[in-house]
């Protein structure tokens, strides 16, 4: 295993895509799902607000994180958008050869 990460990013739901394909298509994400329909409550500037997103489940590796939180932040809408990184403890080894594959070398 190269330290595979899953990354965890909160968007409008107009954006999804705008983030998801230039990650894959730069080599930066093996594959991003896109989870529509979700509902985020949170506070912020000190009010309680609640906002209609879509979840972005990105498969990177550690060596890749930089650069994908660099670029998610150019391409993101949001002053302060969520990019929450998950360390895959296990995982299926061809699916996580096929991951690090896909990456750029």
């Amino acid at each position: 295993m190269a330290g595979e990460l899953i990354v965890l990013v909160t968007c409008p739901r107009a954006g999804a895509e705008q983030i998801a394909k230039p990650l894959v298509e730069e080599g930066l994400a093996a594959c991003v799902n896109i989870v529509t329909g979700v509902t985020s409550v949170f506070r912020w500037q000190e009010k309680v607000e609640m906002e209609a997103e879509d979840l972005l489940i990105i498969k990177t590796n550690h060596s890749h994180w930089p650069s994908l939180e660099k670029r998610v932040k150019e391409l993101h809408s949001y002053d302060t958008p969520e990019i929450i990184s998950l360390v895959v403890e296990d995982g299926y080894k061809p699916y996580l050869d096929w991951l690090n594959s896909a990456l750029r070398q």
